[in-house]
């Protein structure tokens, strides 16, 4: 994967493994290379072994909603590449890095965010961003080091990038916005093409 990736989080809660390969296909052709899979969506771990084999070398495919350390070994033998939590879980970090998958517990307060980064996260998922909004985000990211990646999740959208890449955020997860069960490729591919230009645009990158 280029290590100048959108630094987009496509969150398909609710997708089944017979709809996997064709929404993240239309994804990853819409220029969003970053496929969460919550482990409460139907057959959350078939979904993500289709996408990881049918991705490989397009896209890092991950689960989201991760809660045990039983589940990220789950994860890791479906053939995903990170791991998102809700929380901020001793465990399943530990886990995650044993299994030498990338780490992204989510946290809302510094001192949530402190303890995910000694325990070895990789990146903060920030939620729910649109409670923090972006003065809250922007000071709690004034405390951490500055190296560590912040994705909003939970209320980002093409509207609000911009106010949060300023407040100090490298990237956003982005659900029900983009996907929600039933939802027609085409207005996947709508969705996700409005966020991937809004995000260049944001980010200051040239046109595609």
């Amino acid at each position: 994967m280029s290590t100048d990736r959108r630094h987009i989080i496509a969150i398909l809660r609710g997708i089944t493994p017979e709809e996997t390969i064709a929404v993240c296909e239309t994804l990853v052709q819409s220029g969003i290379t970053m496929i969460e899979v919550p482990l409460n969506s139907p057959r959350p771990i078939d979904s993500i072994r289709a996408a990881a084999r049918a991705l490989q070398g397009k896209a890092s495919v991950g689960a989201g909603t991760v809660l045990s350390a039983e589940e990220v070994d789950a994860v890791a033998a479906a053939g995903g590449t990170f791991v998102v939590s809700p929380d901020c879980n001793d465990a399943v970090i530990a886990r995650t890095l044993g299994c030498g998958l990338r780490s992204y517990p989510g946290v809302f307060s510094p001192t949530e965010a402190f303890r995910a980064i000694r325990a070895g996260a990789h990146a903060l998922k920030l939620f729910p961003a649109e409670v923090l909004g972006a003065k809250g985000i922007k000071a709690i990211k004034a405390v951490l080091p500055p190296e560590m990646p912040l994705y909003a999740v939970g209320g980002a959208t093409p509207e609000n990038f911009a106010e949060f890449l300023a407040a100090g955020c490298t990237g956003f997860g982005i659900g029900s916005y983009l996907y929600k069960p039933g939802a027609k490729l085409a207005e996947i591919a709508a969705r996700a093409s409005a966020i991937v230009i809004a995000y260049d645009r944001a980010k200051g990158r040239p046109a595609a």
